[in-house]
């Protein structure tokens, strides 16, 4: 009898790992949303870690995660390092692509609570007067993230995520839109400088007399 069972828990761990097998080698979630602002105001959104705290979905997960910046300020080099509760774990982003307006590539690396190394990349394409914002992430499935997707679809998981930071994103940059817009508004309207009522210029000093002649 124990025999028998011992063959049939057998039989499920190897139909088990060839199912697992089977699943993708690799994986990419993506998600995009259209923000009413100019692709310079969303690209400096995402090209500085700094300003993350405004949008990025996973900081209200945990209001005590430890941040830490390093490298340059932002663009190529800035570095983000991350350490909070079971919901955020624990790793880095570090910016290695900025290209103004178009796009920003970023080495995303998992520390806790599984190690993994995934590719992320924000590009922006302006449409109409606003601009298109596209984030995806890319990488490998190990063998526990092909087991895990046989339980959870992570594309609805991380998708979701994605579609709140992305609405974050566009409230955030929208409303610098019109900031900047409004300024622009009171300096086109603003009177342009009066030169008559500008203080008159200081005399220039009297020149010195030669003195007489003997």
């Amino acid at each position: 009898m124990l025999k028998k069972i011992g063959i049939a828990l057998g039989v499920v761990v190897v139909i088990f790992l060839l199912v697992v097998a089977t699943r993708p080698s690799t994986f990419k979630i993506e998600r995009s949303l259209v923000v009413a602002a100019p692709p310079a105001i969303v690209f400096a959104q995402v090209n500085d870690f700094n300003l993350w705290a405004a949008w990025s979905p996973w900081e209200a997960m945990d209001p005590t995660m430890k941040r830490t910046h390093s490298g340059a300020p932002s663009g190529v080099g800035a570095v983000y390092d991350w350490s909070g509760n079971d919901k955020v774990g624990e790793g880095r982003m570090t910016i290695t692509e900025s290209r103004p307006g178009e796009a920003v590539g970023i080495k995303l690396e998992f520390i806790k609570p599984m190690q993994a190394t995934n590719d992320t990349v924000f590009t922006f394409k302006a449409e109409g007067e606003g601009t298109q914002v596209n984030w995806a992430m890319s990488g490998n499935n190990n063998f526990m993230a092909k087991a895990f997707s046989l339980f959870m679809n992570m594309d609805d998981m991380i998708g979701k995520d994605f579609e709140k930071g992305l609405a974050s994103m566009k409230t955030v940059a929208e409303a610098e839109a019109k900031k900047a817009a409004e300024a622009a508004a009171a300096a086109a309207a603003a009177p342009p400088a009066d030169p008559a009522a500008a203080p008159p210029a200081p005399a220039a000093p009297a020149a010195a007399e030669a003195p007489p002649k003997k």
